[in-house]
């Protein structure tokens, strides 16, 4: 497959004639946001740290999935009960989390391919219908925790009724779409400058919460307790299953072919290393911040009194009494608006990517956004007016239990395609990969049906399958 390279594009040569064979089965000429597709060069000879710049940024836009709202409920929840104990969870989640994204680069930059391109290629039509199906529920579980998470954010800091927060939420698609044509560059520095402001403000909130550095450290080494407490297992499987969003399994192989690298066995080489620095780097902040959370919600809730803890704006509420600090409350808010905000715009791509990869259909950006911001902000907002705003963590929670059920169809393809060395070529997985992976993907799924079966199964059926394990159930 021939490749032709310049300062401002990567163009690939098909020969028609072998479009729908081999392993991969393309249209001519297509690839993956065509609109900026290549558009940010790589110098070919440049100092390691130049070419590191070169090559960052798409870590940041991926990392974003593991520090949005969804998370907040189930890390203050965490924290509050069983103080720094489910730091480990965090820990090993990101950890899971690098590897898969890992698997993304590789898939990327190796083939050419995003994961929904791949599986449209591999797999039959009703197949990629049904999976295309299941890639935009999870889009819209995605948004609508964004949506909550920024309509509670507004709801703290200015006092807007959160229905109303809820359906403002939808203006930043005019953000979006000045920063679209500004270019790529532009959106990857707004999700840094973000991310940047979400650390400095839990920086500020550990400063003021003073947690036991002893106990925090701790925090890290898995407990056995783990295993024997139900509540903690059923918590730690929350924070599990919220860590991972599928859309970024789909985001994360197509944004790395904006990079104009070139298309040699070498140049791909080196842009799979640069590319797993960047996620490296960039997953360890979201670590860090994943970990603030749950550690200021132990420092501040757990020994205080308020082991009950588990709503956003009730944390809000006694942060700045319990620390006495009268702007921890506001930083906290400030910090939610920043994750809510961020994670619009990494949607916006995962939906555009998902929509044009298993279909292979175009929609302009601003309508692709538009229709998935209203499908988020509808529900939300019917929930909220019909059930009242103490239902807004609780919709959080249901966009995590969603998401959990969606993971496993993205992990499967991905682990198979990049298993493949028809597909991959040298850069197939190792065995040592597979094994992992595979074994990785079967935890995954099975603590996520797990979530899943116990948020929703009636009491007596829950009841009834623990009681056949000899567990006691979850209180």
């Amino acid at each position: 497959m021939p490749v032709e390279n310049s300062d401002t594009e990567s163009k690939m040569e098909l020969n028609p004639d072998t479009l729908k064979t081999g392993p991969w089965r393309r249209e001519a000429g297509e690839v993956s946001l065509p609109e900026v597709h290549g558009s940010i060069r790589v110098p070919k000879t440049a100092s390691f740290w130049r070419k590191m710049l070169a090559f960052a940024g798409p870590g940041s836009l991926v990392a974003v999935g593991y520090m949005d709202p969804g998370n907040w409920a189930t890390d203050l929840q965490g924290g509050a009960k069983f103080g720094y104990t489910l730091l480990s969870v965090i820990m090993i989640s990101n950890l899971v989390a690098m590897f898969l994204q890992y698997l993304c680069v590789k898939l990327g930059v190796a083939s050419g391919r995003d994961l929904a391109q791949a599986c449209r290629d591999h797999y039959s039509k009703p197949t990629v219908w049904f999976l295309w199906i299941l890639a935009e529920i999870a889009m819209a579980s995605t948004d609508l925790a964004e949506v909550v998470g920024s309509g509670i954010a507004l709801q703290l800091l200015f006092g807007i009724p959160l229905v109303l927060g809820c359906a403002i939420t939808g203006l930043d698609v005019l953000v979006i779409l000045f920063l679209q044509g500004k270019g790529f560059r532009y959106i990857e520095g707004l999700i840094i400058v973000l991310i940047g402001t979400i650390g400095v403000c839990f920086a500020a909130e550990l400063y003021f919460s003073k947690p036991g550095l002893i106990g925090m450290l701790l925090g890290f080494v898995p407990n056995g307790d783990l295993l024997k407490n139900s509540d903690m297992l059923y918590t730690a499987i929350g924070i599990f299953g919220a860590t991972v969003m599928p859309h970024n399994l789909y985001l994360h192989s197509s944004i790395v072919q904006t990079r104009n690298f070139e298309r040699t066995s070498e140049g791909k080489r080196e842009a799979i290393k640069f590319f797993s620095l960047d996620v490296i780097v960039a997953l360890t902040i979201a670590l860090f911040i994943n970990a603030a959370i749950l550690i200021l919600s132990a420092a501040a809730f757990h020994w205080s009194g308020h082991q009950d803890v588990a709503q956003i704006q009730d944390a809000y509420k006694l942060l700045s009494p319990v620390l006495s600090v009268t702007a921890a409350s506001i930083i906290f808010a400030i910090a939610l608006l920043a994750s809510g905000q961020q994670a619009t715009f990494t949607g916006t791509l995962a939906g555009q990517i998902v929509m044009e990869g298993f279909l292979h259909f175009h929609i302009a950006p601003w309508l692709r956004r538009l229709i998935t911001r209203l499908l988020a902000i509808g529900p939300a907002i019917l929930v909220i007016w019909y059930y009242g705003e103490k239902q807004a963590t609780n919709l959080l929670v249901f966009s995590q239990v969603i998401l959990s059920l969606q993971l496993g169809f993205a992990i499967w393809p991905l682990l198979r395609f990049t298993g493949e060395k028809a597909k991959m070529g040298e850069f197939v997985n190792s065995r040592w990969m597979q094994i992992t992976g595979w074994t990785m993907t079967a935890v995954i799924i099975l603590l996520n049906v797990k979530v899943v079966f116990d948020s929703v199964a009636p009491d007596w059926v829950e009841k009834a399958f623990y009681n056949a394990l000899g567990l006691p159930s979850p209180s």
